[in-house]
């Protein structure tokens, strides 16, 4: 150093300590939490039963979160947008009753069942993203509270769904069923078709909310919506796509699940909604709208299968506490949330 100069004083932080000049990584628990808390369930579950760490068992987890896993990644973007749904299992109920009337209808008449099956498919998916945007259109234009106006249809679709069914079920018919039935219980290098499903929706979900700008207004408006308005967002069109997305994800989950019963009740979809949004939160997404990720709930609706897998495997509990359960979950998480900084 030349004689005369002196060096600059080195900067000291609050703590004391001299910055590397790189950030320091801590460990975000809303981040990684979900990921740690499904590690530790993984060990729990294995060391609890055998059978849980089987292969068997762990496709047989995976497919049946396909559906509350695929309507999950709707919610997520309705819960970052700032608004909820509480109709999604009433309303994949009623869609499950719909397609399979229409199908029932057409079979015989219209080629061959696996064309029947096909144009049921695309009704679910239609009636579904239909739904939806009957929802946002009401929220948006309607300027009703999402919670009002998803109470009010969870009970309506319901309640259709029951009459259309003469308070029983509505079956779908027997060669319909087997033309229909791989899309359940068939696989592909030896991974069940909804679990493949699940994983291209999971990953055109986390696409479509961090990589185009749809999903960038999703987040902004979720954080504040007057200061996404002055920014000439268009917040109540990207609030209706919202809803219609949710809806196509329930039509989704419902192509997939009707396959398996092969009918349609009053109880179908029952609770799906309490399911579907512990998911979304367990996952690390705010309720308070503005920040969420799709891995996240992706990894939290497979820790709440997982811990129905285990009640089921194991007699800690009764099995019928399932709900209570994840009602607890929810709670917590909410709890921690209210903490974070």
């Amino acid at each position: 150093m030349p004689s005369g100069q002196t060096s600059a004083p080195t900067p000291v932080t609050e703590a004391g300590t001299v910055p590397t000049g790189k950030p320091a990584r801590r460990f975000d628990p809303h981040r990684f939490g979900p990921v740690v808390g499904l590690v530790l369930l993984l060990i729990v579950g294995t060391a609890l039963n055998p059978d849980f760490a089987t292969w068997d068992n762990m496709m047989n987890v995976l497919t049946r979160t396909a559906f509350i896993g695929i309507i999950s990644i709707g919610m997520c973007f309705v819960i970052i947008s700032g608004g909820i749904d509480l109709s999604v299992g009433s309303m994949a109920a009623l869609i499950a009753g719909g397609m399979i009337l229409l199908m029932n209808a057409l079979a015989g008449s219209v080629g061959s069942p696996v064309v029947v099956v096909a144009l049921g498919m695309l009704f679910a998916l239609l009636l579904g993203g239909g739904f939806g945007l009957a929802h946002g259109y009401l929220i948006t234009r309607g300027r009703i509270e999402p919670f009002i106006v998803t109470l009010g249809t969870l009970g309506i679709f319901r309640a259709v769904l029951t009459w259309l069914a003469d308070g029983g079920a509505i079956t779908l018919d027997n060669d319909l069923s087997d033309a229909y039935g791989p899309v359940y219980y068939g696989s592909l290098l030896g991974i069940p078709v909804p679990v493949w499903v699940f994983l291209v929706v999971s990953i055109a979900g986390a696409v479509l909310l961090n990589r185009t700008a749809f999903g960038r207004y999703v987040q902004a408006i979720g954080s504040n919506e007057q200061v996404a308005r002055f920014a000439a967002v268009d917040v109540d069109r990207v609030k209706l796509l919202t809803y219609g997305l949710l809806g196509v994800c329930v039509g989704i989950a419902t192509v997939l699940y009707v396959p398996r019963l092969g009918s349609a009740s009053p109880t179908t979809g029952l609770l799906w909604e309490l399911e579907a949004i512990a998911a979304v939160i367990v996952g690390g997404t705010s309720f308070k709208g503005g920040e969420g990720r799709i891995a996240g709930t992706v990894i939290g609706a497979v820790l709440l299968s997982v811990i129905s897998n285990i009640l089921n495997l194991t007699s800690i509990i009764s099995v019928y506490l399932n709900a209570a359960v994840q009602g607890c979950v929810i709670i917590a998480v909410a709890f921690l949330q209210r903490r974070r900084p």
